[in-house]
């Protein structure tokens, strides 16, 4: 019996000993106590200094590298007059820290989250082309930093920028711009940091990418470093190439005026005494012509070269303001014909009198004289042959007419021809 009882103590602490050994191997890790620990551990004071830059590739004094990559999640506008346009985009930058590396727990930890950009060394990026931005605070900060177990740091954040954008309006309507987003560090020089683009997709855009009057055509990647007196810094580029949307112009801008050209024609059909009618349609369509014009003109910067859009106004400007003249023309023959009409009037009231005073004279002279008087008369006097041209004029027998009928054909087929060549 005496024996019996060690055995019996020994069994029971062997069993206490597996029970607590069981419920240890049940109890769940808190992850998150973890991370507190890890960032604790490698952010604690003394063991990092965020004023101190990442080594470069395997360790080594070389510059440090950074990969960027963004994706522009909307373009809001693109304006013609401040030559600027607006952007949202999501920036990410990504660079390997070795002073972060730590323990993933067998793989059970893919990454620490910091939302403090302040806690780690950061590039110092800035966009170079840009007049306003700022960052997204709703509901939270959009911004995050993600630490990954090999010492890689992805730095990410939503901001809106303001960024100029240069433009050639040459060819408006007709045009392309290209705008860039240009980003540089500010003082880091490229032996102590170096921006590359990111290998694969380093520029991402939203689908279904909507703009009022422009259309994306493609965008390219580039670098841009630049030298001063300080240094050489790294820069990245992106050219997004836009087309601007013809449509919009077309119905508010070249059928209305094509429309006033072609209603100043009708005053080449309206009769030559309708002076009040036909000044009135001259000078209504030339206000309203000069009034489409201030009013493009306005929408745009002063620009000190000549447009496209200013060569269409100009001429149909131009074509307007001649139907005018021509119908001061018009007026002018119409009374220079009166006056000639009168003046042969005249004149020939003077000729059947002298006419009647030598046809007694006529009478005496011999038959056979007269015969031969009158046969050569006939043909000297008989009218010479007309072509097409001359035959088809010789039915509007006044100048007023005819220049109304030449009015009628030159200025439509002067403005087709210009059409052709602009077009």
């Amino acid at each position: 019996m005496d024996i019996s009882r060690p055995s019996c103590a020994l069994l029971i602490l062997l069993a206490l000993y597996i029970l607590q050994l069981a419920g240890c191997m049940n109890a769940k890790i808190n992850f998150r106590e973890k991370e507190k620990q890890i960032l604790d551990q490698i952010l604690g004071p003394g063991r990092y200094d965020a004023r101190i830059r990442p080594s470069g590739i395997n360790g080594t004094d070389g510059p440090a590298v950074v990969s960027v990559n963004i994706f522009v999640r909307s373009i809001s506008k693109i304006d013609d007059v401040t030559m600027e346009y607006s952007v949202q985009l999501t920036f990410r930058e990504q660079w390997l820290d070795e002073r972060l590396k730590f323990n993933n727990l067998g793989g059970r930890l893919k990454y620490l989250t910091l939302t403090e950009a302040n806690r780690v060394w950061m590039p110092d990026l800035f966009f170079s082309n840009e007049k306003e931005g700022h960052f997204h605070n709703i509901i939270m900060p959009n911004v995050y930093i993600r630490i990954f177990p090999n010492g890689n740091v992805l730095y990410s954040i939503r901001i809106s920028l303001t960024l100029s954008c240069p433009m050639n309006l040459k060819l408006y309507p007709l045009d392309k711009q290209t705008c860039s987003l240009r980003m540089a560090s500010y003082g880091w020089t490229t032996d102590d940091l170096v921006f590359l683009w990111k290998e694969g997709d380093p520029v991402q855009v939203v689908k279904n990418l909507h703009l009022p009057r422009f259309t994306l055509e493609k965008f390219l990647t580039d670098y841009c470093n630049s030298k001063t007196n300080t240094g050489e810094y790294s820069c990245l580029k992106v050219d997004l190439l836009f087309k601007r949307e013809f449509s919009y112009y077309l119905i508010q801008i070249y059928i209305p005026c094509c429309m006033l050209v072609i209603v100043s024609w009708v005053s080449f059909w309206l009769d030559q005494g309708a002076v009040p009618a036909r000044v009135s349609l001259g000078v209504t369509t030339l206000l309203t012509m000069a009034t489409q014009s201030s009013g493009i003109n306005a929408s745009l910067p002063p620009v000190s070269y000549t447009k496209a859009i200013d060569v269409w106004t100009g001429v149909c400007l131009t074509f307007v303001f001649g139907a005018l003249l021509e119908f001061a023309l018009v007026n002018y023959a119409s009374r220079s014909d009166m006056h000639r009409e009168n003046m042969k009037k005249s004149r020939r009231e003077m000729e059947a009198a002298a006419s009647m005073d030598a046809a007694s004279d006529l009478l005496d002279t011999d038959s056979n004289t007269t015969f031969a008087m009158v046969r050569q008369c006939e043909i000297h006097m008989s009218p010479p042959r007309k072509n097409c041209c001359r035959l088809w004029m010789s039915k509007f027998p006044t100048r007023s007419k005819r220049i109304d009928v030449i009015s009628r054909i030159t200025f439509p087929l002067v403005f087709a021809l210009f059409n052709l060549a602009y077009w």
